[in-house]
């Protein structure tokens, strides 16, 4: 399959604000401003990173509206360019530097927008990461809820039917489950998986220290997950070279590329980078030896339930905190994906 999935995706008139300038900080600016972020990591006591398009862009994945975005082009009638396939492309510095900021106790939980399947491949701890929008190498049993990391792409997505069925065991003895499996690409009008988004909801609530790479926030309820984190009394930490819908809720605002970020960053908290020797999948952060991918490796995670009543009663506390900006609301892409929509909202005073 192409790089470019969103080619893939069902007819979709607004895909939001393209296109927008880039701006940089000077030098100097720039390493005083990563010095202020790596002093507001080490004194923070639960980070979560969020992560968009724009870590991928040194891979050769294009992003999505940045100045040669996939749907940037596309408004103009251009086609965008792509230097690699989703099985050839390497995670970035940026992908290995989040790893490394993991185990070094950094980076508490993980939360991507990301499809390219980079942060699994990177051998990220998938207990500690919420992919919202679905992984191109990832296909979920309808009937036991059990997830297979492929070494292909799937080739399939809207989480339709892949063709394929559930070989796990259970136990020795029984058959083999046998159930569909689907894709866990999300098209315009899928709603977000529930467990990823519960535990993403949740890891962004107990945040003190929210940090976005490479996105413009404009999908909901993903971008606007990190006012969470501000809403609960934590700090945000914006890093992208456009403009994004949640810039003047910032502590921090960083113009710059994110892998130059990351590499000053995990110099000035002395982290090493771990070595990328192929793609790896690490099913928990407790795990000794991390997992070789040959042809798949299945998670042992079960899809969650509904959720109790008193996590329910939080998001109701929370939307009615965060009442929606309208100076924002232009820019915010109305799309199915805001199924959730009423567990975060932007605000206007956080």
């Amino acid at each position: 399959m192409s790089v470019n999935y969103a080619a893939g995706l069902s007819p979709y008139a607004d895909k939001g604000v393209c296109g927008l300038p880039e701006s940089f900080d000077g030098p100097e600016e720039l390493k005083v401003k990563v010095e202020t972020l790596a002093s507001m990591i080490k004194e923070s006591k639960f980070l979560v990173v969020h992560s968009g398009a724009g870590i991928s862009t040194s891979a050769g994945i294009p992003d999505f509206r940045g100045p040669k975005g996939v749907w940037t082009l596309e408004e103009k009638g251009q086609m965008p360019h792509f230097d690699t396939t989703f099985e050839d492309a390497r995670p970035t510095f940026t992908h290995m530097a989040l790893l490394g900021l993991q185990k070094a106790g950094y980076l508490k939980y993980l939360i991507s927008q990301n499809v390219d399947g980079l942060h699994v491949r990177s051998g990220f701890p998938r207990d500690l990461l919420s992919e919202l929008h679905g992984n191109m190498f990832i296909e979920e049993c309808e009937k036991c809820g059990r997830q297979h990391v492929r070494e292909k792409v799937i080739g399939v997505m809207g989480l339709k039917p892949t063709g394929r069925y559930c070989d796990f065991v259970r136990s020795r003895g029984l058959r083999a489950c046998r159930g569909k499996l689907i894709s866990t690409i999300l098209d315009w009008e899928d709603a977000l998986p529930d467990r990823d988004l519960n535990k993403a909801e949740d890891a962004s609530r107990n945040a003190d220290l929210a940090l976005t790479l490479g996105t413009s926030m404009q999908i909901k309820p993903s971008g606007d997950l990190p006012l969470l984190t501000k809403r609960k009394g934590g700090k945000l930490v914006i890093v992208n070279l456009q403009p994004t819908k949640h810039d003047k809720h910032a502590h921090l605002r960083i113009n710059g590329y994110v892998d130059e970020v990351m590499k000053q960053l995990t110099e000035l908290l002395g982290v090493d980078i771990p070595k990328w020797d192929g793609p790896t999948v690490c099913e928990s952060s407790k795990a000794s030896v991390e997992l070789k991918t040959e042809l798949k490796t299945e998670s042992d995670s079960i899809p969650d339930g509904v959720k109790n009543h008193q996590i329910k009663s939080e998001r109701k506390r929370d939307t009615a905190a965060l009442t929606e900006d309208n100076s924002l609301k232009e820019e915010t892409v109305p799309v199915k994906r805001e199924r959730n929509q009423s567990s975060v909202e932007e605000g206007e005073d956080l």
